[in-house]
């Protein structure tokens, strides 16, 4: 019972990627959902999810629990501002979603809540900063790119080893981003459907790319 639940789980499947830049980061996303890997259910979710005004998230991996840490992410750091009245930093939001992701994947549950995370944000200074947070909790800054342990990441990756270069603007990663998200849909089973791909700089985070992609059938 418990496999046949945990195989039927929905699953975001996923590319996602995130990209350092010399004057902020580029985050990206695909669309598609899937049950256990094999039958897309959905193909409109949005999975660089706004945490709030200054810090995204983008997800792979279970889609409930995904939606669920974001949410009780996003409640924390608010309760945080208000308590502390001060801005919690992009490090320290992120190291508490690493905190929520290793409690949850040992807690005892017919449906083991794996969650990959990628976590990008602006700082009070005007600094951004990309944190790649694994399914069982450990958390690593991004100093280059990744795509986590997203279904797409094997291509992704493989086109960031030789595309991407430490001087590329925001303008540039914008691009690279949407190639890389692209070359995960075009290869990976899991992903697909559409394309979103945001920008964070000290002017804010910015909704670039909004893109579906439909089947033509002839």
């Amino acid at each position: 019972m418990k496999e046949e639940v945990s195989q039927n789980a929905l699953k975001t499947g996923t590319s996602i990627v995130g990209i350092v830049c010399k004057d902020g980061c580029v985050m990206a996303s695909d669309r598609r959902v899937t049950a256990g890997g094999q039958i897309v259910v959905q193909k409109n979710m949005q999975k660089t999810i706004r945490i709030n005004d200054y810090l995204l998230m983008a997800i792979s991996g279970s889609a409930s629990d995904a939606k669920m840490l974001a949410n009780i992410l996003s409640a924390e750091l608010r309760l945080k501002e208000l308590t502390t009245k001060s801005r919690p930093s992009v490090e320290e939001s992120a190291n508490l979603l690493a905190h929520m992701s290793y409690k949850n994947i040992r807690t005892p549950s017919m449906i083991p809540p794996i969650v990959g995370s990628i976590v990008g944000g602006f700082n009070e200074d005007g600094s951004a900063e990309l944190f790649t947070i694994e399914p069982a909790g450990g958390i690593d800054k991004i100093q280059n790119y990744d795509a986590n342990f997203s279904s797409g990441m094997p291509y992704i990756l493989g086109l960031l080893e030789g595309k991407y270069n430490e001087n590329i603007t925001v303008k540039e990663g914008l691009e690279l981003a949407k190639e890389a998200i692209q070359t995960g849909i075009e290869r990976d089973p899991a992903s697909g459907n559409g394309i979103d791909v945001f920008s964070v700089t000290k002017s804010g985070i910015k909704h670039e790319v909004s893109q579906k992609i439909v089947p033509q059938y002839k």
